[in-house]
């Protein structure tokens, strides 16, 4: 068994009121996560991203199926789940009155360890984490990036098998995010812990996971490593840019061209998705300079995880066009 078996998994939210209509968050989810990869999860906002990992972290009871994390049933034996995991959620817990060595302290003691033990252990965490010049400063005066890797390290202090990381990255300055990713990947090479990690970045999803799943409505509708669900869209990833006049007349000749799978007009954009590139720009452009219209741009790309997200579920990521602000 894994480290996070899901079978059957269904999270319904009961009807408020006469007229209300009961939620169904999550609907039959089977998943499993093997030991010591780091593990994506996305999907968009209301999709059923956040009711997972509160199920998977005893903090939400299922309605049905059944999940066992680090060996332990979720329901039956949520404590043990409990002492084998580390959680840090979006909305980090931390107490802005207390230093960044209090925190740590408080948290061993809460986990068991001896005053003494605890101590030590935080001063351990703080280093391992960048802060150790800030250890003895209040939170409140910490930026944003040093308090969520001081959530990481509160995560951490009980040593867990496995670590659930809820959008770890988010509203982060790209230096921030690039420490806390080095961070993650540490964690999983040298101490050999587990990661499933939700978020918001596609670039974050294809740069650290193994592998991904998708979920929307509730459902689990694509899984499998970032590079073999990008091959599943095909070749390139031909765009081009034309007159709003123009548009209807360049979709017409895309879609008559061979190799050419799928087309996508957003406004006066116009997407064509490949299995042979080369031919099949040679043939656009052809077709282009017998009809006289003229290209404002054309780009040719390789499919990323932004491109298989937006023709699985029909929408892109919020941190999506954040990433490539940023880049």
């Amino acid at each position: 068994m894994g480290s996070i078996a899901c079978t059957g998994l269904v999270k319904t939210f009961e009807a408020k009121g006469k007229k209300g209509e009961a939620v169904h968050a999550v609907t039959g989810v089977d998943l499993n996560v093997a030991e010591g990869e780091i593990f994506g999860f996305l999907g968009p906002n209301g999709a059923g991203k956040s009711t997972m990992v509160r199920m998977l972290t005893t903090l939400l009871a299922p309605t049905a199926g059944s999940a066992q994390v680090a060996g332990f049933d979720v329901v039956r034996q949520a404590t043990q789940v409990r002492r084998h995991i580390g959680v840090a959620l979006q909305d980090a817990g931390l107490d802005y009155l207390q230093t960044g060595r209090e925190l740590l302290s408080l948290q061993g003691e809460l986990y068991g360890l001896s005053r003494r033990d605890a101590k030590a252990r935080a001063t351990e965490l703080l280093g391992v984490v960048g802060l150790t010049e800030a250890a003895d400063r209040k939170i409140d005066g910490y930026s944003g990036g040093m308090r969520r890797r001081l959530d990481l390290a509160s995560a951490l202090v009980h040593r867990p098998r496995l670590l659930f990381l809820d959008e770890p990255t988010a509203g982060l300055d790209p230096a921030s995010r690039s420490s806390i990713w080095d961070e993650v990947v540490r964690l999983n090479r040298q101490d050999g812990i587990t990661i499933f990690l939700t978020t918001q970045y596609l670039e974050e999803a294809d740069r650290l996971a193994e592998r991904v799943a998708i979920i929307d409505h509730g459902t689990i509708i694509a899984e499998g490593s970032p590079a073999s669900l990008k091959r599943q869209l095909g070749g390139d990833i031909v765009t081009v840019v034309v007159e709003p006049d123009m548009v209807s007349a360049v979709e017409q000749i895309a879609r008559g061209i061979a190799g050419v799978r799928e087309v996508e007009v957003d406004r006066t954009t116009i997407s064509m998705f490949l299995s042979d590139g080369t031919h099949s720009v040679t043939a656009l452009m052809r077709g282009l300079d017998q009809q006289q219209i003229p290209l404002e741009t054309l780009t040719v790309t390789q499919p990323s995880l932004d491109e298989v997200f937006l023709r699985l579920t029909g929408s892109r990521l919020e941190g999506a066009d954040t990433a490539k602000e940023d880049a």
